[in-house]
């Protein structure tokens, strides 16, 4: 290897060693936390009948109660269930809610006092009194791959 005049050979080898230390103490420190993660979402007790399931994720309490999600997915329910996995995920609480549109209309169909005619359910399985739960009910923790499970009721 042949190395510039200017610098003495000891003095490029200390650059050197430097450099590398410096890109392995730089890796090492990212916690793994830091990195994306996946939720992946069991999805149960869904109708016996032909159904789309749509799942909005929502990032904070704000979003929730706006119903502004973050990411949503929709799919067909087999026998009543579905699985599905929100990728990329930065670390962070994150709720889902989750319903079976049985009549094909692509929102989730309610009675004249405003109580659900179709199956619903929450991250967490969480429930609210009179209405949805709030975000930190229904909040999940990510910070690293995780599996979780909804019942729809």
């Amino acid at each position: 290897m042949h190395l510039p005049a200017f610098l003495p050979r000891p003095a490029a080898r200390t650059l050197y060693a430097a450099t590398a230390v410096a890109a392995l103490a730089a890796a090492t420190l990212v916690p793994l936390s830091a990195r994306a993660a996946d939720l992946s979402l069991n999805v149960a007790e869904g109708p016996a009948t032909e159904a789309t399931l749509y799942i909005p994720l929502y990032a904070d309490a704000a979003s929730f109660g706006a119903s502004k999600p973050l990411a949503s997915q929709s799919l067909p329910l087999r026998e009543g269930k579905a699985r599905v996995v929100f990728a990329g995920l930065p670390p962070g609480r994150y709720a889902v809610r989750a319903y079976a549109d049985e009549n094909g209309n692509g929102k989730l169909d309610t009675n004249l006092v405003r109580l659900p005619t179709e199956r619903y359910g929450f991250s967490n399985d969480a429930k609210g009194k009179l209405g949805a739960p709030d975000f930190e009910a229904a909040a999940i923790g990510v910070d690293a791959d995780l599996q979780s499970a909804i019942h729809l009721r």
